[in-house]
């Protein structure tokens, strides 16, 4: 009685064992376990992403004093929200440390690692839209010094007091290319395209009559601390 009762118990374990082996059988194919397929993930952006906050922008464009010269607090509550500076996810695809201007949309964009971008708004003026390719950030100046080109002194006499053979305008609040200014050259010649600062909040998200980009004093000031020497330049149309 114990000996058949013992078999039982063999038999039982013996058939649970083929029962279980059978079920888990038909998770496989061809005996090799089914493969499950993984989700692809776009790269997670290193640093956080969206638009600035109302503490943000009080802080952004607050009154300041640089060099000297005192900057008028920004109305940016009447500006596009687009158009203020902030981190987004890179749209461009390019390398990190790549200036990027947008000239249809009124975006700069400096490319950031892990998958953002820094985004700022700016107004395109008559020479914004005079050249399109890529170059370098040549040379780099704080409060500059204006000289307009001969073509725009002949558009408007006025400005010849401001010409290159006069030595142009010292820089100061209501110099045209603002608080700072960043030149582009190409295959080393300058392209007479600026990336420059201005304190006419108006112009920004706009084409205007003249100048080439022009960001908020502000942002300019901010676009000078990312942006070095030798920095690539890409300006699309």
């Amino acid at each position: 009685m114990a000996k058949s009762v013992v078999l039982t118990r063999r038999r039982l374990m013996a058939f649970s064992a083929m029962i279980g082996a059978t079920q888990l059988a038909g998770c496989a194919t061809g005996g090799l376990p089914r493969t499950v397929p993984i989700p692809f993930e776009q790269p997670r952006a290193s640093r956080p992403v969206g638009p600035p906050s109302a503490a943000d922008l009080a802080s952004m464009y607050a009154e300041a004093v640089d060099e000297n010269q005192t900057m008028a607090a920004v109305p940016y509550d009447k500006i596009d929200p687009s158009f203020y500076r902030q981190r987004v996810m890179d749209p461009t695809g390019e390398a990190p440390g790549t200036v990027i201007v947008d000239t249809p949309a009124r975006f700069l964009y400096v490319v950031e690692p892990g998958g953002t971008a820094m985004r700022y708004g700016v107004g395109i003026g008559r020479e914004g839209f005079a050249w399109a390719g890529e170059g370098v950030i040549q040379w780099r100046q704080k409060w500059p010094r204006w000289k307009p080109p001969n073509e725009m002194v002949a558009r408007q006499p006025e400005l010849a007091k401001y010409s290159i053979e006069n030595g142009g305008m010292e820089g100061g609040i209501d110099n045209p290319l603002g608080a700072r200014a960043l030149y582009i050259f190409s295959d080393g010649k300058d392209t007479l395209y600026r990336l420059h600062g201005t304190n006419d909040w108006r112009s920004i998200g706009k084409a205007v009559s003249s100048g080439c980009v022009r960001l908020l004093n502000q942002d300019v000031i901010d676009l000078y601390t990312r942006v070095p020497i030798k920095a690539r330049v890409i300006v699309r149309q």
